[in-house]
């Protein structure tokens, strides 16, 4: 059995393949490349999920006001792997799969991460939650937006704001809700598996 960390997520990614993977970063500092957190959520064909997180050390200071924001330290990273090699034992199931994120924070601060440390950033098409929230509830505009906290309140999600993979969850629910509400899946996000390529640390050469 996986051990399970403070929000029961798994510590090992699932067995997939899955028909999409909504991913969360958490930041330590001003530099989007500075990584501390990555949750990702797996969600099945039938709409089942599993949450899964790690924490990455992201070889830099830690603002306080993003240690306030999400909890995590330079001491709650001790240990942890750092980008590079979190990247890579994740980087064949991101590669592979339809991705969701909130916003496109998570998109922008991987590509970073990738360019920071001269890895190949993955290929998958990535869906942006927020738009499809807007088609879903579009009277939100105006009355709080579309942001994770007042989707939140407004469709009765559960997470810990702030957490990755408590936020790549509630990404993940928010595309299932408004399927419901669009009434139908949408299409595009399939399990058919995407071509891939060998991962190379180009900085190990």
């Amino acid at each position: 059995m996986d051990t399970l960390n403070r929000f029961g997520h798994l510590n090992v990614p699932p067995n997939g393949p899955f028909r999409f993977i909504a991913l969360d970063v958490e930041t330590a500092g001003k530099t989007i490349s500075s990584i501390c957190q990555i949750g990702l959520c797996f969600v099945s064909d039938a709409g089942f999920i599993q949450t899964y997180s790690v924490l990455i050390d992201p070889e830099g200071p830690f603002e306080a006001f993003n240690t306030e924001l999400h909890g995590i330290s330079a001491e709650t990273v001790i240990g942890a792997g750092t980008f590079p090699t979190v990247y890579a034992s994740l980087f064949e199931v991101l590669n592979t799969h339809n991705l969701v994120q909130h916003s496109t924070f998570d998109e922008k601060a991987m590509t970073a991460a990738c360019a920071r440390y001269g890895l190949p950033m993955i290929t998958s098409h990535w869906t942006n939650s927020v738009t499809i929230a807007r088609q879903a509830w579009p009277s939100l505009k105006g009355a709080g937006g579309h942001g994770l906290a007042n989707l939140k309140k407004h469709l009765g999600l559960e997470f810990h704001h702030h957490d990755a993979g408590e936020d790549a969850r509630a990404s993940a629910s928010v595309i299932l809700k408004a399927e419901e509400v669009l009434g139908a899946p949408l299409s595009y996000l399939t399990t058919n598996r995407q071509l891939t390529f060998p991962f190379i640390n180009r900085s190990e050469r």
